[in-house]
């Protein structure tokens, strides 16, 4: 399996209020991250600060300018549970075309749930 090579795919099918924050996250964006917190609403995320009306993505995915074709999180270190989390199972890498499996992975889907569990 190979490192994540910031794709965007995973951020990009999940962005668009598919994703949820735990309590613990919705907290710390409360107290120590109001710029997240803008983007929360009734405990849910990501709606515009103003309008409040869901977003289709998420707000902090950019394009990484040093790469057009990667994409940088600019809250990486404070994303949501469900961000840190993923992804959980082989399966929905499949599912989501993650460019971290290789064909060996593919052959051996049990050694790969395992090599995943190894990463996460």
């Amino acid at each position: 399996m190979k490192d994540c090579n910031a794709c965007g795919k995973c951020c990009i099918k999940y962005g668009g209020g598919q994703l949820a924050a735990s309590s613990a996250d919705l907290k710390l964006w409360a107290s120590f991250r109001p710029d997240i917190d803008a983007y929360v609403s009734d405990g849910e995320i990501w709606f515009d600060p103003h309008s409040q009306s869901p977003l289709d993505r998420c707000p902090w995915l950019k394009v990484d300018p040093t790469s057009p074709s990667k994409y940088l999180c600019e809250i990486y270190f404070d994303r949501p549970e469900d961000c840190r989390a993923y992804p959980m199972t082989i399966a929905d890498m499949l599912n989501d075309e993650c460019e971290m499996l290789e064909p060996r992975d593919l052959k051996n889907l049990k050694q790969a749930e395992i090599d995943l569990k190894k990463i996460y």
